[in-house]
């Protein structure tokens, strides 16, 4: 496991932890392939009972890493090591809880919605600026989105890639409470061992009548938007949006039609 993606037992809860704070958590490519290969452990180990996505107090994650994105996805979506994660991540049988704190930035928000259990805290920003970097949502974010907040909601949060904080996205039942930093992590780890104590089969049960209904349109959502994300990432419009943000200004998309 790489040392930027940690995974700690404690008590039938594999904990996650995105661990690279230097750079406010952003994913690489080797990262995601870590968080892939962590849900496919967790899934064989049968003393694993619950996940826990986590960072640390100040951050879940800054999203993607433009820096090495911008180079594109290289593999078809669904191989790609973010495709990897993505879809362990929605096809998961056992439960998944989040801990976030600080930015959760793209896919730090919308890997939050295959999660079954979310909690954040009082310092949490959540952002899906993709159209802004000249890109698509991501993660089944068009789909479920829409089917939970309403359309024009989520238009709002995907056009205009706005920043909302733990109590906005509350009230919205994005997550489920909200708590001071320093404890979000030991709640969610309570929590997780309220779903270890509860009978494993009956859980995986509930979680596929949960996931049923949807699961083969969120599929193939996901590969829509994944596709059309590696094409957008080639864009002038997406060239024009990482060179600003390197050069820390505002982009400037008025030559585009």
């Amino acid at each position: 496991m790489s040392s930027l993606i940690t995974t700690e037992k404690q008590n039938h809860t594999l904990v996650v932890r995105l661990n690279r704070p230097d750079r406010k958590n952003a994913l690489t490519r080797k990262m995601y392939s870590a968080l892939a290969d962590a849900l496919d452990n967790g899934h064989q180990d049968s003393e694993v009972r619950c996940f826990l996505f986590t960072g640390n107090a100040e951050c879940f994650t800054a999203g993607n890493d433009l820096g090495e994105f911008s180079a594109g996805l290289r593999d078809e979506f669904r191989a790609s090591p973010v495709g990897r994660f993505l879809f362990g991540l929605a096809n998961a049988t056992k439960p998944v809880v989040a801990a976030v704190n600080g930015p959760a930035v793209g896919i730090g928000t919308t890997m939050l919605l295959h999660c079954d259990l979310v909690l954040a805290g009082t310092n949490t920003r959540f952002q899906m600026p993709f159209a802004n970097l000249g890109l698509c949502p991501e993660g089944g974010s068009s789909l479920l989105l829409p089917a939970w907040l309403g359309r024009v909601r989520a238009a709002e949060l995907l056009m205009l890639g706005g920043a909302f904080d733990a109590s906005e996205a509350l009230r919205l039942g994005l997550i489920n409470r909200v708590c001071e930093p320093d404890e979000t992590e030991t709640t969610a780890l309570a929590l997780c061992q309220q779903l270890a104590a509860q009978p494993p089969a009956a859980i995986r049960a509930t979680k596929d009548l949960l996931n049923r209904s949807s699961l083969k349109a969120l599929e193939a959502t996901m590969l829509e938007e994944g596709e059309l994300f590696g094409e957008r990432l080639k864009s002038p419009e997406a060239a024009e949006a990482f060179k600003a943000f390197a050069e820390k200004r505002k982009p400037d998309f008025s030559g585009f039609s």
